[in-house]
């Protein structure tokens, strides 16, 4: 399963978070502790927002730990909102397009988990994603197509409510294709202001996550990124953290409803 990270608040450097710490993203993508498995080279990406209301994407398939770009770049760059990922792939190509996060408009993504049976299921999914989004579609994972049938199915103006439903959809897709394997959904979403975690499996598995707030700022993380864990909070299972600017992080279930 791949390990992910995610950042608001005071602009930092990115170094402080994704290479710096003793056990760092950049760690995790050979040696993480609580993953499936221990090894996340299947490529990487970092995601962050500037001066346009986009994000910008830096992905690439080499490991994390073999890429000089990606700790020069985050030793150039601040921001004050920004996600990275390492990558273990669960049966897709390794390919740029491949890689998280992916964006669309103001909105960034990213994903740890898996839809059962893929391969079988892919069609119905896409089937989900109208025309209209479809050409957003750069890559073949399942995670990319859940955001794209999310945003049709009203991500702008209710974003937990879209994810809500869209994984209630998928799921039912798999059920009706006789899929016995499970949806597994741990996964990080913002407009570049919100920010939203979510910790919801099929099989009441879902893949680990943790945050901690610090004043105004917020880190999220698949496994905490210092040897002594200090501070971090699990989401709970079947979850949806909730991180608005100047409010609180709240945590609540996660309504799946078609």
């Amino acid at each position: 399963m791949c390990r992910f990270l995610a950042y608001r608040g005071d602009a930092i450097l990115l170094e402080a978070l994704v290479a710096a710490p003793d056990h760092s993203l950049i760690d995790q993508s050979r040696h993480a502790r609580e993953a499936r498995t221990t090894t996340n080279g299947d490529g990487f990406g970092l995601g962050w927002y500037g001066e346009r209301v986009e994000p910008g994407l830096y992905r690439e398939v080499h490991p994390a730990w073999s890429d000089e770009n990606l700790r020069s770049i985050c030793a150039q760059v601040r921001s004050r909102l920004f996600f990275a990922h390492v990558r273990a792939s669960t049966g897709t190509a390794t390919s740029r397009a491949n890689c998280h996060p992916f964006a669309a408009g103001p909105f960034m993504f990213m994903h740890n988990g898996q839809v059962g049976g893929w391969a079988a299921v892919r069609r119905r999914v896409e089937a989900l994603i109208p025309d209209a989004l479809y050409c957003h579609r750069q890559g073949t994972t399942d995670s990319e197509a859940i955001l794209l049938a999310a945003m049709a199915d009203g991500l702008k103006a209710d974003p937990v409510g879209a994810i809500g439903r869209t994984l209630a959809r998928v799921h039912a897709l798999m059920r009706a294709a006789g899929i016995t394997e499970a949806l597994r959904f741990t996964a990080a979403l913002t407009d570049g202001a919100r920010v939203w975690a979510f910790r919801w499996a099929s099989d009441n598995q879902p893949a680990t996550l943790y945050w901690r707030a610090q004043g105004a700022n917020l880190i999220l993380v698949s496994e905490p990124i210092d040897s002594d864990g200090g501070g971090w909070q699990a989401v709970p299972e079947g979850a949806v953290l909730t991180a608005e600017p100047g409010e609180p992080v709240l945590t609540a279930p996660l309504a799946l409803a078609a």
